[in-house]
């Protein structure tokens, strides 16, 4: 066998793409979306078919095997590999032409789906295939797995959709396979032609969903002796595909959802078959045991989502279903919201409701569809006995269905239990007449588990087909043919049970690459370099490997791990957006704390890390140092970045005068607010005054702890925190208004979990508010000034990842403030946009979506902007001003008054100062 160095230096003499053998390269890809894990030796990024065909070249000449990965979104283990891993996601990842006459287009197998129907959409085209994975998954991943979604109803799978493939063989030879025979390799026919028998009697009938095994009964010729669709579904076990010609569908016009409830999934399971005379475009299934919280879904425990072209259609199927209570949507923001339910249900699934974990393993069978009420009952009887949980969901009108199983692959008797209930539930499928796979394929997962649905001779035909593309065995070995047994390469084995690495399923939801993704903020970093270890998958399969200690060696020493953190943003978007709230910014912070544990920590930590410190202790003098030549080189940051400017006087100082007067609230005083924008905490006193609402600060010195929490210097933090808490007492009484999101967010999460013995923390916890709940909270009555005027700006990441924006939309509604705040995150996110290295992916997240939203709006617009980060990065990089919303209520209040407003007229003026500093409280 070729040392893995030397290997890698004749790939990089041979290829044009990126050839990596480091550990980091190879920790990225040990996983995809399954249980499985296979250690490669390197990662080539072809660039070409040419790239290809040397990588191969060379990999044959040495005896290594080649695996061909897209997204990594697989979840039988398919995309994992012990050779070279070919990642097409980097380069050949281009639509080489769409003929929208002809209703094609020819791709690159890297092409993400997405992206191939936003280049369909203008033309009223589409790809009919949508796994709910479509911002991730590739064209390359979805042939060879065969892939369907929710529209294969009316569709078809990928197979159904692909004309004509290019491919390369281990053997070097490339083929063109189609309809015809055209491109077979040699000997195929003729192993076909010996075997006729068999292939038309060994397939299961009334299947739609049939993915398990090699599609060779695509082969006879009554149906076309189509090479291209026998190939689909093969896993990259018989060629490595470089180019697709795929059919491309006409889009529904006007697709409306129609939501049926009934009372149990088995009476939807039912129901389902009986839909498809009425032509649906999609018939999906879930149960009440996957759906947290079911506002919007109609009366029921079950729910039926069906999509049809046109609200005529609709109301018809509605009409003719025998539904306890159903919902006709039209609105497509209505839609996107209850499919989203659906879309993430892969994630969500691996949650019980009681928090445990559940796992894939037994993910995706299919049986005729007017069984599915049969076998889904079946099914649950079985999990009972084997005492498992799942929540089953999927595509009922078709007969498939998903299911994540609480599994205990930790130990050896739970491996065991695994493997028992999975030959169980193949001869359940297999008594109903299903397949093993009806989407996501074999892999390791099932395959082994193909002679219960195939028998012995039609799967001993599988291996000769197999060494008749593939001779030498080199594509993909272990997978779908003479497979590795479903319980051996658990990701699992060996590994402590450490949150990051255990809770990420790869389903790479973080991985959705542009802008535009809903309010969705994961991951920015990845939007930003593309690299997979800036995704919150990537940097959660680094800390897996961290924890086995295989691939990465050095533990908590790691600088693969570290530089993949480095560049984590801490946003939160993750806690919110990953369907299974993987936490990177906690694990990050945990990760630097003890990277640092006696060690050096960089000058930034210092400085940035303790503002807190630095702003109590010297205050405005610090503008002296703040205009030097040098200030950056003495803050330890990028000389790209002016430092903040510190206000001449706190907001705590001007509050003085109110200290110790009753109140209704506390106003949290963050170390943003009081030293760096006093402005904010003026106007929001203001505004609480005008509502009725008396304002207090909390007794003593306190502070959330966010700027050591962000570095990692989690010792202190908890100093800080407690410190906090000793001068709460035993808490608030009533509720804490916190202005700065990012501090609202530390005291809503990292204050209770960094400090969990102490109760005080989750009472504090519960007692914070953002301005807006407090408002509505406390003054519910209240009518805020009128603006009626054009809103753009960010909704900040952290108030959309833990804090939750619905208050404030309520407030800006009733202010007249029109218009939707980008999603995303500003880039500058605290000391992240200071720190050296990173300005450029600082400026490339503003640009994602907050400066093309304030770009775009007009000069009356009010530019919205809670967070101090956000704000500071507006002023580095546009013209524009951004504001809190207390600023611009404030304001409105101030103009008011000035001339004789509404708010005064009413009665509403609340209790304002009356001392001369009406002006100084936010208007200015």
């Amino acid at each position: 066998m070729v040392e893995p160095g030397d290997l890698a230096q004749e790939l990089r003499r041979a290829v044009g793409g990126e050839v990596d053998f480091s550990a980091g390269a190879r920790a990225l890809v040990t996983m995809d979306a399954s249980n499985y894990r296979r250690v490669p030796l390197g990662v080539v990024a072809p660039r070409d078919a040419a790239d290809v065909a040397a990588v191969l070249a060379v990999c044959r000449a040495h005896e290594v095997p080649v695996v061909a990965r897209g997204g990594g979104t697989s979840i039988a283990g398919q995309a994992t590999g012990t050779g070279v891993v070919l990642d097409f996601t980097r380069h050949m990842r281009s639509i080489v032409s769409l003929d929208p006459v002809a209703g094609t287009a020819v791709v690159q197998p890297g092409v993400v789906l997405d992206r191939l129907r936003d280049a369909a959409r203008p033309h009223g085209l589409t790809f009919g295939p949508d796994p709910s994975t479509h911002s991730r998954c590739t064209l390359g991943g979805m042939i060879g797995n065969n892939a369907c979604g929710a529209h294969s109803v009316a569709w078809g799978t990928t197979a159904d959709n692909v004309l004509e493939l290019d491919v390369l063989t281990y053997a070097g030879t490339r083929l063109r396979p189609g309809r015809d025979w055209r491109g077979a390799p040699e000997g195929l026919r003729e192993l076909v032609g010996a075997n006729l028998g068999l292939l038309r009697t060994g397939y299961p009938e009334g299947l739609p969903r049939r993915i398990s095994g090699y599609a060779l009964d695509a082969l006879l010729p009554e149906r076309g002796a189509d090479v291209a669709r026998s190939y689909c579904g093969s896993e990259g076990t018989l060629g490595v595909l470089t180019e697709a010609t795929v059919r491309l569908v006409r889009a529904p016009s006007s697709p409306v959802l129609a939501v049926l409830g009934y009372p149990d999934e088995g009476a939807a399971a039912d129901a389902a078959a009986g839909l498809l005379a009425h032509r649906p475009l999609t018939v999906e299934g879930m149960a009440a045991d996957l759906v947290r919280d079911a506002a919007g879904l109609p009366r029921g425990r079950a729910w039926l989502f069906v999509e049809t072209d046109g609200e005529a259609a609709a109301r018809a199927l509605v009409r003719a279903a025998d539904a306890l209570d159903a919902a006709v949507v039209t609105d497509p923001a209505g839609q996107r919201a209850l499919w989203r339910l659906r879309e993430d249900a892969a994630g969500t699934a691996t949650r019980m409701p009681t928090g445990e974990e559940a796992w894939p393993g037994w993910e995706d069978c299919a049986v005729p569809p007017a069984r599915l009420g049969e076998y889904l009952r079946e099914f649950r009887r079985l999990l009972r006995e084997y005492g498992l949980r799942g929540t089953p969901y999927g595509h009922f009108g078709e007969g498939c269905v998903h299911v994540r199983i609480d599994f205990d692959l930790w130990t050896p008797a739970g491996v065991r239990h695994f493997r028992r209930f999975s030959e169980a539930v193949a001869d359940l499928v297999v008594a109903h007449g299903g397949s093993l796979s009806g989407e996501h394929g074999d892999g390791q997962a099932r395959a082994e588990l193909l002679p219960r649905m195939y028998g012995p001779e039609l799967v001993g035909l599988f291996g000769r087909v197999k060494d008749v593309w593939d001779p030498a065995g080199g594509l993909n070995p272990g997978m779908l043919v003479r497979p590795d047994g479903l319980d051996r390469n658990l990701r699992f084995k060996g590994l402590p049970v450490v949150p990051a690495a255990a809770r990420c399923v790869g389903v790479a939801k973080c991985r959705v690459d542009g802008p535009g993704q809903g309010e969705s903020v994961m991951c920015p970093s990845y939007r930003a370099t593309g690299e997979e270890r800036h995704s919150t998958r990537g940097r959660a399969r680094l800390l897996h490997e961290m924890a086995l200690g295989e691939v990465i060696t050095d533990g908590w020493r790691s600088e693969e791990v570290y530089e993949a953190l480095d560049l984590c943003l801490s946003c939160k978007g993750c806690r919110s957006d990953c369907p299974v709230g993987v936490d990177m910014a906690s694990y990050k912070a945990e990760f630097l704390h003890r990277y640092y544990e006696e060690r050096r920590r960089p000058w930034s930590h210092v400085t940035m890390g303790r503002l807190p410190q630095w702003l109590r202790w010297a205050g405005p003098l610090l503008n002296v140092a703040r205009v030097l030549p040098f200030s950056a080189w003495l803050a330890g940051v990028t000389p790209r970045r002016p430092l903040p400017r510190v206000a001449p006087r706190t907001f705590v100082s001007w509050f003085g005068a109110r200290l110790g007067a009753p109140s209704d609230v506390l106003m949290w005083p963050d170390t943003f607010t009081n030293h760096l924008a006093p402005e904010v905490g003026r106007a929001a006193v203001r505004v609480l005054d005008a509502a009725g609402v008396r304002v207090g600060l909390p007794p003593g010195r306190v502070c959330c702890g966010l700027t050591y929490v962000s570095t990692g210097q989690l010792d202190r933090a908890r100093g800080v925190m407690r410190r906090t808490l000793d001068a709460l007492g035993e808490g608030p009484d009533r509720p804490v208004v916190v202005l700065e999101p990012s501090c609202a967010a530390t005291l809503r999460t990292d204050l209770p979990e960094l400090l969990a013995d102490d109760p005080r923390a989750a009472r504090l916890a519960a007692s914070v508010r953002t301005f807006a709940e407090a408002l509505e909270e406390c003054a519910p009555d209240w009518r805020p000034p009128r603006l009626d005027r054009e809103v753009a700006g960010q909704t900040h990441c952290h108030q959309h990842a833990v804090l939750g924006d619905a208050a404030d939309r309520r407030l800006r509604e009733r202010a007249g403030l029109t218009g939707e705040l980008s999603g995303g995150c500003c880039g500058l996110a605290g000391d992240f946009g200071f720190e050296k290295g990173h300005y450029e992916v600082s400026v490339a997240c503003a640009e994602e979506r907050l400066l093309p939203s304030v770009r775009a709006a007009g000069e009356d617009a009010v530019i919205l902007a809670d967070g101090f980060s956000c704000r500071t990065q507006l002023a580095h990089l546009s013209e524009r001003r951004g504001r809190h919303l207390a600023e611009v209520l404030a304001e409105a209040l101030h103009d008011e008054r000035r001339v004789g407003g509404p708010g005064e007229r009413d009665g509403q003026g609340g209790s304002h100062r009356s001392d001369g500093t009406d002006r100084a409280d936010g208007v200015e």
